[in-house]
């Protein structure tokens, strides 16, 4: 496919210039005055460059470069001024502009820039390609992310893998920290072998205890049979404890020991079981607070953090959260049978404002519900559920005065989505990117009553 190339100069000569010197049946051509013209079309149809013009009466380059580059990531931005200095030439390049040309234009010069541009933008492409081919292989391919901190997080596993070190990944609900587990996993040495997760927190005391080390039978009442535990059905490979910090104290005491010395017994039983298991453990708790109050045995953290892993909130990394609506576009119109799906600017726009405090799953959740009530083949500012839209542009019952705690702004948000959902609970925890579990949570610790 040729190469789109769209033209931008509000100069009617040069832009008419560099019309004729470029059609040669090589690129195909788009040209406007306008840099709002210019945002649009680049709205409607994918541009491999943004040829421009630095000075316009609309909008200069560098404000335009900050907003192709925040909107259209992939595509590259050369820029042309008759009023070249070092300095704009510096800032240019530090938004992202790929080259920096001066008036009067050089056409030679142009047209070897354009396909110096090209051609790296095609490594890129290939490169991302091959990458995006490894991390499938590898067990990144549900896990979307080109912003620093992932791309650490990213290094990170990698590096980690390997080892038969413990991981613990600590990071908000909803930042993907399974997805990073398995990803730990799929990497390993282990791969081949048993991936077995244990969420914690939704396991009574004695009931989790039998799942991690199992019961022979007699072991208590309704114990019928002997019932192997999560660690002998992951021997060889990784057992994932989502939501460590949930774990009481005499579990964690029993944790501690299998994690020393590789034995354990079941519940009821006197024989020494062996295994050879990773441990990857998750919270959204930081333990180091949990130990300081008692709630969690020092020993067993450190046993425990011999690797860390922070994954960042989603507002710490909004760069991600254009190719995550895309992604999630993409994977809900599929389900859903809703073809060429697409979305608005604005409604883009909306959405990298908000805070997600549910962070990827809110967002996710969010996705799915403009694609299934969508009434348009693109999804506008008026499918963003309510909640969310109120959030962000605004709400007299959520606006925050100065000195509002992050408590408070957390029980407001619950408060005025079980409002918005005339007190449905599932559809409030969708809402807020949550799990009804969570949610309940919520309510019983800041005591907020229900219909």
């Amino acid at each position: 496919m040729k190469p789109t190339i769209l033209l931008l100069d509000d100069d009617k000569n040069t832009l008419e210039g560099l019309k004729i010197a470029l059609d040669g049946g090589d690129y195909n051509l788009l040209s406007t005055e306008s840099p709002l013209e210019a945002l649009q079309l680049m709205d409607d149809e994918p541009v491999d460059l943004l040829l421009s013009d630095l000075r316009m009466p609309e909008m200069n380059g560098l404000d335009l470069i900050k907003k192709v580059k925040s909107k259209h990531p992939e595509t590259t931005v050369i820029l042309l001024t008759a009023y070249g200095s070092i300095e704009t030439a510096v800032e240019a390049m530090r938004l992202g502009a790929f080259d920096f040309l001066t008036k009067p234009v050089n056409l030679d010069a142009v047209e070897f820039a354009i396909k110096r541009a090209l051609n790296s933008k095609q490594i890129q492409e290939e490169n991302k390609s091959l990458r995006e081919a490894l991390d499938k292989r590898y067990g990144f391919e549900n896990i979307i992310g080109l912003s620093q901190p992932m791309k650490e997080v990213f290094e990170t596993v990698r590096q980690v893998a390997p080892s038969k070190a413990n991981v613990l990944i600590e990071g908000e609900s909803g930042t993907g920290k399974e997805l990073i587990a398995r990803a730990v996993h799929q990497q390993s040495p282990r791969k081949t072998k048993p991936f077995v997760a244990v969420h914690c927190a939704s396991l009574a005391e004695g009931l989790l205890e039998s799942e991690l080390f199992g019961h022979e039978k007699g072991a208590f009442t309704g114990a019928s049979n002997r019932k192997p535990g999560r660690f002998e059905l992951a021997d060889g490979g990784t057992l994932f404890l989502d939501e460590i910090s949930e774990i009481d104290l005499k579990t964690q005491v029993k944790l501690l020991r299998v994690l020393q010395e590789k034995t354990f017994e079941r519940l009821g039983g006197t024989e020494s079981i062996k295994v050879d298991v990773r441990l990857i453990a998750a919270t959204n708790k930081k333990l180091e607070t949990r130990v300081k109050e008692g709630r969690f045995r020092e020993d067993l953290y450190y046993r425990l953090k011999v690797i860390s892993i922070d994954l960042p909130p989603l507002r710490e990394r909004r760069e991600d959260i254009p190719l995550l609506v895309k992604a999630f576009i993409k994977e809900f119109s599929k389900e859903n049978n809703r073809s060429n799906l697409t979305i608005s600017s604005k409604a883009l726009e909306i959405l990298n404002s908000h805070s997600w405090p549910g962070n990827v799953r809110e967002l996710r959740n969010c996705i799915e519900s403009m694609v299934v009530l969508a009434q348009n083949s693109a999804l506008t500012p008026k499918d963003i559920p309510l909640p969310i839209r109120e959030a962000t542009l605004g709400n007299p019952a959520l606006e925050l005065q100065k000195g509002t705690t992050l408590e408070e702004a957390e029980k407001r948000l619950i408060a005025n989505a079980l409002s918005e959902s005339n007190h449905n609970k599932t559809l409030a925890a969708k809402a807020l990117g949550i799990s009804r579990r969570t949610l309940h949570r919520k309510l019983n610790e800041y005591n907020i009553r229900t219909k």
